[in-house]
């Protein structure tokens, strides 16, 4: 029997943060869009759930993710293809696409690389790999937006103050969001790995993959508990998975999950959308993963399997 996942789903994950900062731009605070509403790159998504593997599944290689060399530097692409696999396969121009082979399979071994895809542009290769999961960017659909700032002070005196008499530590400003519900809508299609896994010899993504990748769904931005992130938490996660062959596509979940001024999940209007006809007979499962204990949710789609978040 085959491990290869087939089936393609739409969902959505919901992050709370409260007095807490999930996603700062470079001035560090919590991103906005022009009209002021907060959001988060679909990066900040992929990062807990690839930090989230990496500790918890460690045989699992994790590609695109920051490490450091000897020098306590980051590494490069070269240095860490190197860090993984060792020196690229040497081959002349008539055996170079031998070696584009050996390094793509090396790279589909990686499962960040098999769920997220990746680009991939050194002096032996130059490779372009679109995963099988896509997430969009989080949006807070919560009702208020609220940033603010607050001072901090620093144990340390300012190196670069040459006054003698100087007698003050260093101040320093943070920006937290008040209270923010982000929507990632994501969608997974396997198929988007077909046209790499003929030259890879890769089953692409398995059975256990989307498991690991479920569990990181739900418990990622919890885990990853730093000083700028206490706060944030995983709420909701949202499992839509389609029938074995189901060509059916599914819009953006973000506009259509509302998080009320009583802090309640209103899946309503996703509601709508699946008990279509044409829709309902193309899903196999909906799955609500969430805390029962604390997450209030209301207007579930017809049929929905709730199930605890935390649950492993």
């Amino acid at each position: 029997m085959s491990n290869t996942f087939k089936n393609r789903v739409f969902g959505c994950v919901v992050i709370k943060s409260v007095n807490s900062n999930y996603n700062a731009d470079f001035s560090h605070q919590p991103r906005t869009l022009p009209d002021g509403t907060v959001y988060a790159t679909d990066k900040a998504l992929k990062y807990t759930v690839r930090n989230y593997i990496d500790k918890n599944w460690p045989e699992e290689k994790m590609f695109y993710f920051k490490s450091l060399n000897e020098d306590m530097q980051p590494r490069d692409l070269d240095q860490n293809y190197i860090r993984f696999f060792g020196d690229y396969p040497k081959a002349d121009k008539k055996e170079g696409v031998k070696a584009r082979k050996m390094i793509l399979g090396n790279l589909m071994s990686c499962l960040d690389v098999r769920l997220f895809g990746g680009t991939f542009a050194s002096k032996a290769a130059n490779l372009s790999i679109h995963g099988a999961v896509q997430p969009t960017h989080g949006v807070n659909r919560y009702v208020e937006g609220i940033i603010y700032s607050e001072q901090i002070a620093s144990p340390f005196r300012n190196s670069n103050d040459n006054s003698a008499d100087s007698m003050q530590t260093t101040l320093g400003t943070q920006f937290k969001l008040k209270e923010g519900h982000y929507v990632h809508h994501f969608s997974v299609n396997p198929a988007n790995l077909d046209d790499v896994m003929e030259f890879a010899e890769n089953q692409g993504v398995t059975q256990e993959d989307i498991a690991k990748l479920k569990e990181a769904l739900r418990c990622g931005a919890t885990f990853y508990d730093s000083s700028a992130k206490a706060g944030t938490e995983n709420e909701a996660l949202l499992w839509v998975e389609l029938k074995e062959g189901s060509k059916l596509v599914l819009p953006s979940f973000v506009d259509l999950v509302n998080v009320t001024a009583e802090r309640e999940i209103d899946f309503s209007e996703v509601s709508t959308l699946l008990q279509k006809e044409n829709i309902k007979k193309e899903i196999a499962k909906i799955e609500l993963y969430y805390n029962k204990g604390i997450t209030k949710v209301n207007h579930l789609p017809e049929g929905t399997v709730e199930l605890e978040l935390n649950a492993l």
